[in-house]
């Protein structure tokens, strides 16, 4: 796709936000499935179900997805889409690119063995390695932009509004 194309693919879905910002909020919907005879959850995804578990490091078997990695996956596969969207409308050619993100945790936290170890991410990682001939000032231009745009990057970089609510069933 040349950046023209895809600038071509973008302009009416933009005018429309321009015109409508309302359109613009899309609700976003996940669901998942609690498994009552182990500590699994099944969520649901467009090409088949998903079952998450425990990592090893909290006692996990690793036959199942972890949802840490899960978000580490969530966040290469944004980043990637974002840089090679921005990319293209910058017609910054790249002949191939690979997006490593390493997050780390202290396990010591989610597990309850030390209350001061914090739950969650305390540092992420994210690289790209590019296959290209763009000077170096393209290049941080684009990772500049990507960063600005990546939805993953951005809600994990500016902490959400989060709640949690919970009822019988």
């Amino acid at each position: 796709m040349t950046g023209a194309e895809l600038k071509a693919l973008q302009a009416p879905v933009k005018e429309k936000y321009r015109q409508s910002p309302e359109a613009a909020l899309v609700m976003l919907h996940a669901v998942g499935h609690v498994n009552a005879d182990d500590v699994t959850c099944r969520v649901e995804r467009r090409d088949g179900p998903a079952v998450v578990g425990l990592h090893p490091a909290t006692g996990g078997s690793g036959a199942e997805l972890c949802s840490a990695d899960m978000l580490l996956e969530a966040l290469v596969a944004c980043a990637g889409v974002t840089l090679k969207a921005v990319a293209t409308a910058m017609e910054l050619p790249l002949r191939s690119g690979t997006v490593r993100a390493e997050g780390e945790l202290d396990f010591r936290g989610t597990l309850g063995v030390d209350k001061t170890a914090p739950v969650g991410f305390r540092a992420i990682r994210l690289a790209f390695e590019l296959e290209t001939e763009a000077p170096q000032d393209k290049l941080d231009t684009l990772l500049k932009l990507t960063e600005r745009y990546c939805v993953v990057f951005q809600t994990l970089n500016a902490k959400p509004e989060l709640s949690a609510s919970i009822r019988r069933a």
